[in-house]
């Protein structure tokens, strides 16, 4: 979540005006992330959190995401569920964006996760790939594998600013993945973005899953990898192997991952290291000014890169 655009007081009072969610009492932004332009809502209803869809997020996909949280909480999953206004709307308009006003859940994220939150996380994961199987909508996932080059054509050329010779790191790695990137997994509904601020916890019980801003058709266990990426690494950059196999553990008693998946999953968590790296990178380079929002150090991804780079079986990441 962040704040890239400001709401005054007679544009909220007049948007919220066609929803019945009580009367506004206080708001806030929420400088945290980096898509959207956040805000919490407090009326007389309750609290509330109000989205302005910034330029990344594509107007033409926002149904897909609203769709899928109201197809996954009819199967179980908590999730924010988008509040309608009086006339059955979804989506509306505030200062020349769309936005959204989304249920509030109960929970906080955990900053520093351990073993027992992985492995919650991992049950959320499976659960959540068991319930979108039904979806009937599909959404290309723009920043998979053939979605890098684009990236790194963007913010490559500037890479070594950052980190002396990442720019040649970066171009290797993307060459490498092109060419052996697997294309024949299990597909179905991912997150695709389930990091640690992304999963609210009531002790060591998920409470509820938010951002789905990136969700999308792609293969199952990419999300694996991208949730090994996001969870199992301490603060010093070292894979806590510990906790990888509580999450794989959890994941697989809901959902096996096939022998396919598991033997490509060194090959998984690099391209989703990387991918992140770009994002990251591109993010550190070309953050709006006065954007209420620091951008996140690409320089993680990078030595998470390395790691992955020097693993070669899926034993690596405590798949027994």
């Amino acid at each position: 979540m962040a704040v890239y655009t400001d709401v005054s007081d007679e544009d909220l009072h007049q948007f919220l005006a066609a929803y019945d969610i009580g009367t506004l009492l206080a708001y806030k932004g929420i400088a945290e992330g980096v898509e959207n332009s956040n805000f919490l809502l407090h009326t007389t209803a309750g609290f509330f959190i109000l989205t302005l869809y910034e330029k990344r997020v594509a107007a033409e996909d926002l149904p897909f995401f609203l769709n899928l949280i109201e197809h996954l909480a009819a199967r179980g999953l908590t999730c924010p569920q988008p509040v309608r206004s009086r006339v059955g709307e979804a989506l509306g308009q505030l200062v020349s964006r769309p936005a959204a006003i989304f249920t509030f859940l109960d929970g906080m994220w955990i900053r520093r996760p351990n073993v027992a939150h992985c492995g919650a996380v991992g049950d959320a994961l499976a659960k959540l790939h068991l319930a979108g199987a039904d979806f009937g909508m599909r959404r290309r996932n723009r920043l998979s594998v053939a979605g890098w080059r684009s990236l790194f054509d963007t913010a490559g050329g500037r890479a070594d600013t950052v980190y002396k010779g990442l720019g040649q790191t970066i171009s290797c790695e993307l060459s490498l993945l092109e060419h052996e990137w697997p294309r024949d997994l299990p597909q179905g509904v991912i997150h695709a973005d389930l990091f640690p601020d992304n999963v609210f916890f009531l002790g060591e019980r998920v409470s509820g899953l938010i951002d789905f801003y990136f969700a999308c058709t792609d293969a199952l266990a990419y999300d694996v990898a991208i949730c090994l990426n996001a969870w199992c690494f301490e603060p010093d950059h070292s894979y806590n192997i510990t906790k990888g196999r509580a999450l794989l553990r959890s994941y697989m008693r809901t959902r096996k991952l096939t022998p396919h998946e598991i033997a490509v999953m060194p090959t998984l968590c690099r391209g989703a290291a990387l991918r992140f790296l770009l994002t990251r990178l591109v993010d550190w380079l070309e953050v709006p000014p006065g954007a209420l929002v620091k951008p996140k150090d690409p320089l993680e991804y990078y030595r998470k890169l390395r790691f992955h780079q020097a693993n070669m079986s899926a034993r690596d990441y405590g798949i027994d």
